[in-house]
């Protein structure tokens, strides 16, 4: 288990809730997260709108574990979950007809972790 490097405590607890929930149906999904943003934020992810529409297909489910950046474009509907976007991202994402969620948004909806791919 990774010590938890976040000071944030908005970081500290949604990784205590991703731990619980991992533990409660049994999805190494939530945990992987849990130990993405655990470390320190200068190694958190930050993934372009282009990756995320290079490397998705259409209609598919995407979770970042730290921020959506908005260089690029989105051409087909996906939804992405991520800790933060930046306000270009967002919109660029709701034009190409997709849907933007918080991470805690996601497990909500989906506490499996069923067909949720893991983007960084």
């Amino acid at each position: 288990m990774k010590k938890i490097k976040a000071t944030n405590p908005e970081i500290i607890a949604l990784i205590r809730d991703l731990k619980k929930q991992s533990q409660e149906s049994q999805a190494a999904l939530w945990q992987s997260l849990a130990d993405s943003l655990a470390s320190s934020q200068r190694s958190r992810i930050a993934v372009n709108v282009s990756r995320l529409n290079r490397y998705t297909k259409d209609g598919e489910t995407v979770v970042v574990p730290g921020k959506v950046l908005g260089s690029g474009k989105v051409v087909h509907p996906l939804t992405v979950a991520a800790f933060s976007f930046s306000d270009v991202a967002k919109s660029k994402i709701l034009k190409g007809k997709g849907t933007c969620l918080s991470i805690r948004d996601l497990m909500k909806k989906n506490p499996t972790g069923k067909n949720v791919k893991i983007m960084g």
